[in-house]
């Protein structure tokens, strides 16, 4: 396979927006998620999304597998080493980590980031934001997944970057969309103002 593939992660409880659900809030005419999960597929990569049993009915009709979280007390790192586990079946050059509750991004910018992967594909791809934060998504080579299966709590892949700050090549995106989530009612007002 010359494709990585991408493993959505999409299994957190979404309190801060409690009662409502941050995946589910609707970005233009689809939900959060839907809209994520069907990006990642247009790119034509195998797509895995993480995600709670009660979600799943948002991505019907989309050639995605799911790896279902019954648990999300367990942490992100739960569902990275679950995800991660499904997606080896495969055996993929290498894992692109996109976290389900960010709007900004777009397919172009997610093609971009994979062609730019090709070019590099023994360094681990950070999106970079233009204010030049590193941020999301990361695209980790396959001699990087025994480490990213040893993942504890809420970390996602941190401490894997932390490990191997030489390997690290940043890609710019546009504006802002390697650093916006959407966790609070507040971060939702302001996006949707903005939009």
């Amino acid at each position: 396979m010359t494709h990585p593939a991408i493993l959505i992660l999409a299994a957190g409880a979404s309190s801060r927006m409690a009662p409502r659900d941050k995946l589910l809030e609707l970005v233009g005419d689809e939900p959060l998620l839907r809209r994520q999960t069907r990006l990642a597929c247009e790119t034509g990569c195998p797509t895995f999304v993480a995600l709670s049993p009660y979600r799943a009915k948002a991505l019907e009709g989309l050639n995605y597998t799911p790896i279902v979280i019954e648990d999300p007390s367990q942490g992100m790192a739960a569902s990275l080493r679950a995800g991660l586990a499904e997606a080896r079946k495969i055996s993929p050059p290498a894992l692109m980590i996109l976290p389900g509750d960010m709007p900004d991004f777009t397919l172009p910018a997610l093609v971009a980031i994979l062609d730019g992967w090709q070019e590099t594909p023994n360094k681990i791809l950070r999106g970079q934001a233009e204010n030049g934060q590193p941020g999301h998504p990361a695209i980790f080579p396959a001699d990087l997944f025994d480490e990213l299966a040893q993942m504890q709590g809420d970390q996602g892949g941190r401490t894997v970057l932390q490990a191997h700050p030489d390997r690290i090549r940043l890609f710019p995106l546009p504006g802002a969309m390697a650093i916006t989530d959407l966790d609070t009612p507040e971060d939702w007002a302001a996006f949707r103002a903005r939009t």
